[in-house]
């Protein structure tokens, strides 16, 4: 069952933001409108101070959601949940035989749509106080909703913002399990970011978070398309359905169509979603498109381009690097532009985002080659990220060090050796998060894909030693890329998960090879 969401703090006192604002209740009969019910046993007048569907944060007064998942189901919690102080219970099963008649059971068709439906309702439907934004996309997620979110505050706007890196509302940070929120947590956000004066949620729209319609009862007043490639084909089982589940945010969640769809017209997926919104601006570097980008150079120092917008000129002066990010600026213009926000806001919005963690982040000791540490981890972000590196190069090399996740999409193993070889001039392969699978049976389907490029290669499954191995074999004017990982600061193995991040692993090499951030300050007197 999905772990819960609440700060570290509130882990260690036991409490979550719904109990902390001591909410009074709500009827189970009020919970229940706009949930489609088949039968109940007995319904009778009781107040509901929690919706939950983990039954271990079931807590006296609970509506217990039992979600069925892909390993079990969450009926065979409930009698757990019962015991731990639930006093009603929403399920998709029939009731079970013997069932404690002072305990509701009600069956509903879709308990997923439940769960969203009851929680909205719980906190007061939140979600009509503010504005939200939605970013569904292979690649670009993470950087187009920092960069949305970047605007809004810009505006003075109080903002929530949710995605892979992390969580944030008006009231602070929050770790982030999940890119998206599970339903009920997602409501108890925006209720705290209601309560605190916001305005605006913005948040990565994943395609787990569609199909499972965590998003369900969501109205989304702008949505975003950034492009379409191979990912998650272990739980969507082919692309068609991967491309169905990034549909459903333009087909609208349950509570109509966005009023403004900002699509990628450049990727042959995105053309497929023009028109299913209210209104649609698309975006691109191909003629035709509503934005697109003018006479913009690509350097290390950044982003300085013109963008042609329905609103006018838009003049873009950004601290990110390469291509990708021209189209994320793109995205994220088209959004605001949709949101009403002045030529001016955007552009200091832009301005104001310096670096996106984990996304072309650069690792600088003072070394006379490039470091970035990237979270590429589909072949087609892998390819962007290592052309942008090719575009930037003035001399030297490209060094790729990278690995595939275990437990995950085996086909897209071959597709990232060869796309590696192919444009790398070395690639060292290693571990990304093998999980329950060997290490070295990950690279070998790597492999594969390597030797149909003939790009040169190395082997060292572990991730330090091969980030280590990178550094030792860099030259001045080289660019070496540590791909897969990105922000993530951890590793995850059969038996155990350790602290890892590509980061301090890089730094750590260039000490060892007297590089320093104490030498770059003295360099840079």
């Amino acid at each position: 069952m999905t772990k819960g969401l609440h700060v570290t703090e509130e882990h260690e006192q036991g409490q979550s933001v719904a109990e902390r604002r001591h909410l009074p209740g709500v009827n189970l009969g009020d919970l229940l409108e706009g949930v489609e019910v088949r039968s109940r046993v007995p319904l009778r007048e009781i107040t509901i101070r929690q919706v939950t569907h983990d039954s271990r944060k079931v807590q006296p007064g609970a509506l217990f959601v039992a979600i069925p998942g892909v390993a079990t189901d969450g009926t065979l919690f409930a009698k757990e949940a019962v015991a731990k102080g639930a006093i009603a219970v929403l399920s998709e099963a029939t009731v079970p035989a013997h069932w404690p008649s002072e305990i509701p059971w009600v069956q509903t068709a879709e308990a997923r749509k439940a769960l969203a439906t009851t929680a909205a309702k719980f906190f007061g439907k939140p979600a009509n106080a503010l504005k939200l934004v939605g970013v569904t996309g292979t690649n670009g997620k993470t950087t187009t909703t920092s960069l949305i979110d970047s605007i809004l505050r810009a505006s003075g706007a109080k903002t929530g913002l949710f995605g892979t890196i992390k969580y944030h509302t008006p009231a602070g940070e929050y770790p982030a399990p999940n890119t998206t929120p599970e339903s009920v947590d997602l409501q108890e956000f925006f209720a705290e970011i209601r309560d605190t004066g916001g305005t605006y949620a913005t948040m990565e729209a994943s395609s787990h978070a569609l199909a499972l319609d965590r998003l369900w009862g969501c109205h989304f007043a702008a949505a975003v398309f950034t492009n379409l490639t191979r990912d998650h084909i272990d739980f969507h089982k082919d692309f068609e359905h991967y491309f169905a589940a990034k549909r459903k945010l333009f087909e609208g969640t349950g509570a109509g169509v966005p009023d403004v769809a900002v699509i990628n017209t450049d990727d042959d997926w995105g053309k497929k979603l023009v028109g299913l919104a209210k209104k649609t601006f698309t975006y691109g570097l191909t003629n035709g498109s509503d934005l697109k980008a003018k006479k913009f150079a690509l350097s290390f120092s950044g982003l300085n381009f013109a963008a042609q917008t329905p609103a006018g000129t838009i003049q873009v002066e950004s601290p990110l690097v390469g291509r990708i990010n021209v189209y994320n600026i793109l995205a994220a213009i088209g959004a605001a532009i949709g949101l009403g926000i002045p030529n001016e806001v955007i552009e200091a919005g832009i301005r104001n985002l310096h670096a996106v963690a984990g996304r072309f982040q650069r690792v600088d000791a003072g070394q006379p080659f490039l470091v970035v540490v990237d979270y590429a981890h589909t072949d087609d972000a892998l390819q962007n990220l290592i052309r942008t590196a090719r575009e930037l190069l003035t001399k030297g090399r490209i060094i790729t060090v990278f690995g595939c996740g275990g437990s995950r999409d085996r086909t897209k193993r071959p597709i990232m050796g060869e796309t590696s070889g192919r444009l790398s001039d070395l690639t060292i392969l290693t571990s990304d998060n093998p999980r329950q699978e060997d290490p070295l049976k990950i690279i070998s389907d790597i492999v594969v894909g390597m030797q149909k490029s003939t790009g040169k290669y190395l082997i060292e499954p572990d991730r330090a030693k091969a980030i280590s191995r990178a550094m030792e074999e860099a030259r001045a004017g080289d660019i070496v890329l540590l791909a897969g990982k990105g922000h993530e600061d951890y590793q995850i193995f059969a038996d155990k998960t350790i602290h890892f991040d590509d980061r301090e692993e890089a730094r750590k090499a260039l000490g060892a090879r007297g590089y320093s951030a104490e030498q770059k300050m003295e360099s840079g007197k």
